[in-house]
């Protein structure tokens, strides 16, 4: 029996990356596809743990050669998930996570018909800028232009299977848990419904 493919996805700031990570604890016998970007690491980062990082023109010539699962342009940087990773992961029986945007979600989907999406939301919009502020690594330029596309990738999160809003962690996490062990055993999690709150976020000024 062949494993599932989870797919992640959030505007910047929303807490993805910190619960998927807290996921991925939870539940071990996961596995997180690390994706290749041709963005320069963060002071933070480390290669082969958060992002491959790669040169643009080495990101180029993998995609010429057919090696990515998906791949799109996010924040100017282009991201993609290696083909034969998530393949021969999910081969073996295990569950495979997509830490990606809606752009790449989309790809996948179209390739993987069983894929199970989940698109996380920030409690509201001045909180997802105090998230973008707090962590001080970016300039104020970067900082707009991230809110700026925050509303176009929120635009997207109707094509997901899931939508979890992230206000209290714990809460958001235990959301992501109950969703993955439904699946797990063949059926689907109950949906919350967060047209009120998704409308107010994409009328934010």
């Amino acid at each position: 029996m062949s494993g599932t493919l989870y797919i992640v996805a959030a505007p910047s700031g929303a807490g993805k990356t910190s619960l998927t990570r807290a996921l991925l604890e939870s539940e071990p016998d996961m596995l997180l596809s690390v994706s290749y970007t041709s963005r320069a690491p963060r002071p933070n980062e480390r290669d082969g743990v958060h992002y491959h990082f790669v040169s643009r023109a080495e990101f180029e010539a993998m995609i010429a050669r057919g090696e990515f699962f998906e791949h799109a342009v996010v924040h100017g940087d282009l991201k993609g998930t290696s083909r034969k990773v998530v393949e021969q992961t999910l081969a073996k029986g295990r569950d495979v996570l997509l830490e990606i945007d809606w752009q790449g979600a989309r790809q996948v989907r179209a390739q993987l018909p069983g894929t199970v999406s989940i698109f996380i939301l920030p409690p509201s919009r001045a909180e997802l800028e105090r998230r973008l502020r707090t962590r001080a690594a970016d300039y104020e330029q970067t900082i707009r232009r991230r809110l700026a596309d925050s509303q176009r990738d929120m635009l997207h999160a109707a094509e997901f299977d899931y939508v979890v809003v992230n206000d209290q962690f714990d809460s958001a996490l235990a959301e992501m848990r109950a969703i993955v062990n439904a699946h797990r055993r063949g059926q689907a999690a109950p949906k919350a419904d967060h047209d009120a709150l998704l409308s107010e976020l994409l009328n934010s000024n």
